[in-house]
């Protein structure tokens, strides 16, 4: 059985990190189903989904680390092109990617004690952001 949902969220950017774990668990109980996984994905250029510890000390060191990898201050081609700033919010969202895949398993998302699942907003400015769920499973 396949389940489609959509989540909509306000993101401020410039590296929001939103805990969607308590959402995607929410829709996996509504399915019903027991097993299987879950596929959730972001349309555009500028979001990213993976999984941290979603704790104080890694909500600095993420966006930190992405800082270093790919900064916002430097003029990309992109910006040239688009002349909207925002260069660098695209390729976090690259090397991040659009997308994740979670199994389940027992009506629960396997993840470890300490992991969540995260969306984020790389983009320069607020946005409204819709997550596209497909849950493939079994009930």
């Amino acid at each position: 059985m396949i389940v489609q949902k959509k989540i909509s969220m306000s993101t401020k950017g410039f590296n929001d990190i939103k805990d969607i774990t308590p959402a995607m668990s929410d829709l996996l109980d509504d399915s019903g189903l027991k097993e299987g996984h879950m596929i959730i994905f972001v349309p555009g250029s500028t979001g990213g989904l993976t999984t941290i510890e979603y704790e104080p000390g890694l909500l600095q060191d993420f966006p930190d680390m992405l800082e270093k990898i790919a900064p916002m201050n430097t003029t990309y081609h992109h910006d040239r092109t688009w002349h909207d700033g925002n260069g660098y919010a695209h390729l976090r969202s690259s090397l991040i990617g659009p997308s994740i895949t979670v199994p389940f398993e027992a009506g629960r998302l396997v993840l470890g004690t300490w992991q969540q699942v995260i969306f984020l907003d790389f983009d320069n400015r607020p946005r409204q952001r819709q997550l596209h769920v497909q849950i493939n499973g079994e009930k």
